[in-house]
């Protein structure tokens, strides 16, 4: 015999209150199992407030105080005061933070000081003014307002070391991850291209 019960959650007599009654009972129980052991388990391995670590930037070790959110490039400028790699934007899509890391161009601002630790890391301060890229930003005026430049010179760096007989059309392909505001690109791709033919690639 049908109840009122069971015609008021159709004739099955299975009432949406009842399930949901039972499904939290049921989450409860099994908090209440496994919950303060493993909670504590889980927080005790994470790492929170200041922390001493080691970068090797520029070929020498430096030691630097950072929290798990910060950034590379915020433990240089802040940390090392090396103030060359740019916050422009907080995505790294503008390429005003890039250094070299383990040969490679990277946004300082998108990965973490403590991912960095035991990985060699070149910022624009290591390079001399005589040295190929800057010097050929300077000849070529490759630069306006110079807050992109930083960036611009990292990248091109690490760009010719794997491409030093790079072409007009591959410089301009592998220096599409950096923007000038001020687009100075047509004195930046003159300015690489001098690199190339003079070979100085340093």
């Amino acid at each position: 015999m049908t109840t009122p019960e069971q015609l008021a959650h159709g004739k099955s007599g299975f009432s949406r209150r009842a399930f949901l009654k039972g499904s939290g009972a049921a989450a409860a129980a099994t908090a209440m199992a496994g919950g303060p052991g493993l909670a504590a388990e889980e927080e005790s391995s994470v790492i929170s407030g200041m922390t001493t670590i080691t970068l090797d930037v520029n070929g020498k070790q430096h030691k630097v105080e950072v929290e798990p959110r910060t950034t590379l490039l915020e433990a240089l400028r802040y940390g090392l005061n090396l103030t060359g790699a740019k916050p422009i934007s907080v995505d790294g899509s503008s390429g005003g933070s890039t250094v070299i890391m383990d040969g490679k161009p990277v946004s300082s601002n998108s990965v973490l000081a403590m991912e960095c630790v035991g990985k060699p890391i070149q910022t624009v301060e290591s390079l001399t003014g005589d040295s190929g890229v800057p010097h050929a930003f300077v000849d070529q005026d490759a630069s306006q307002c110079g807050f992109c430049t930083p960036g611009f010179v990292m990248a091109v760096t690490a760009f010719l070391k794997k491409h030093p007989n790079a072409t007009e059309e591959q410089i301009r392909d592998g220096l599409n991850g950096n923007l000038c505001r001020c687009g100075t690109y047509a004195n930046i791709i003159p300015a690489v291209l001098d690199v190339v033919k003079g070979g100085g690639n340093g």
